[in-house]
């Protein structure tokens, strides 16, 4: 009977999951041309979400660098490739290292700040 229970309980955790996709999770809506992208209203909170666990102040597991504030990630777009480390396709040199790739969405509207001249 003690065995049934831990069984049991696998079985209601299996059994309570869903199959919503990562794309169900994440805006796909497409950038609108005509607004301006900023670091404070878009690109911020990808970096809070996705970076700073590692680029934090101070950064941790063997990175160098911190993403806390404006200077720092405007820096690490036009110093230290940035976009190229996100938009990689290569799991070594991918970041979040050993995480997921960004979705394109994201890794698009960073694209976007840069273009707009990386603005505040």
């Amino acid at each position: 009977m003690k065995n049934v229970f831990p069984l049991l309980l696998f079985m209601v955790c299996v059994l309570s999951c869903t199959n919503t996709s990562e794309e169900d999770l994440i805006d796909q809506t497409p950038i609108d041309e005509s607004e301006t992208i900023t670091y404070n209203n878009h690109i911020k909170t990808i970096i809070d979400s996705n970076c700073i666990s590692c680029h934090g102040a101070p950064p941790i597991n063997g990175t160098s660098l911190s993403l806390t504030t404006y200077s720092q990630v405007k820096s690490a777009v036009e110093n230290n490739n940035l976009i190229g480390r996100i938009s990689s396709q290569d799991p070594s040199f991918l970041m979040p290292l050993g995480g997921q790739r960004l979705p394109q969405n994201l890794i698009d509207l960073v694209i976007a700040w840069e273009d707009d001249g990386l603005i505040e």
